[in-house]
């Protein structure tokens, strides 16, 4: 489950979210709101939260403000269509997304999954699973592991992940694995060390796996 702190001086905001929440069951808790900038940073301390939805124009605290106060943090913008173009700014500060004002289901959706990594879908075990692969990636996870965790067929796990995200778990896997890499690759980890640390025992998987989904090698990209 992801959890959410929304901080915006417009309560429709949360409420828009909520009802999504609920409506569509997404596996995404909000744990906090906050009416203004100074309380969002309090609120944002105490939770540490996966992804925080974060108005830019607001009192005592602009979002900027929040957004330096504490950097290390997954934000999606919440604006009106209007202040688009400022909102941008946002997104060179470190911002996540944008998701414009009112709130619709498909946006919000997409901007989750942007900032989260998660493929959100209105399938408890499939959202479950998502998550659990995005927790223990590093690990030697298999269709069978993770059937056994889930206490589920690797028959039925394969065809519900199938139906609900498009693609095979293992193809998910490796996705996730990748994503990984490259950060740790763009943070001046070496390549055999990145292939290490996202799962990979075999050097030349890890070449093989970056460069499908990548385009081109991890060298390269390093």
């Amino acid at each position: 489950m992801l959890k959410a702190v929304v901080v915006d001086d417009e309560t429709r905001t949360e409420s828009i979210i909520r009802y999504f929440i609920e409506h569509e069951g997404l596996p995404l808790e909000i744990v906090a709101s906050a009416p203004n900038g100074k309380l969002g940073v309090a609120e944002i301390r105490k939770h540490q939260p996966d992804v925080i939805f974060l108005d830019i124009q607001m009192p005592v605290m602009n979002g900027f403000e929040v957004m330096a106060e504490e950097p290390d943090h997954k934000y999606i913008i919440v604006t009106a269509y209007d202040e688009f173009s400022y909102a941008q700014k946002a997104l060179r500060l470190g911002a996540a997304d944008i998701l414009l004002k009112p709130v619709e289901l498909a946006p919000l959706i997409q901007s989750l999954e942007r900032a989260t990594g998660w493929r959100l879908t209105g399938n408890d075990t499939v959202n479950d699973i998502t998550g659990y692969i995005r927790k223990h990636y590093a690990e030697k996870l298999s269709l069978t592991q993770i059937a056994d965790q889930f206490y589920l067929t690797q028959s039925h796990v394969a065809r519900l992940f199938k139906k609900h995200t498009g693609e095979s778990v293992l193809n998910y896997i490796h996705q996730v694995r990748i994503e990984n890499a490259k950060k740790l690759l763009e943070e001046g980890v070496s390549v055999k060390d990145a292939a290490d640390q996202v799962g990979y025992d075999s050097l030349n998987n890890f070449y093989n796996y970056f460069k499908r989904y990548t385009g081109t090698t991890p060298a390269e990209y390093h």
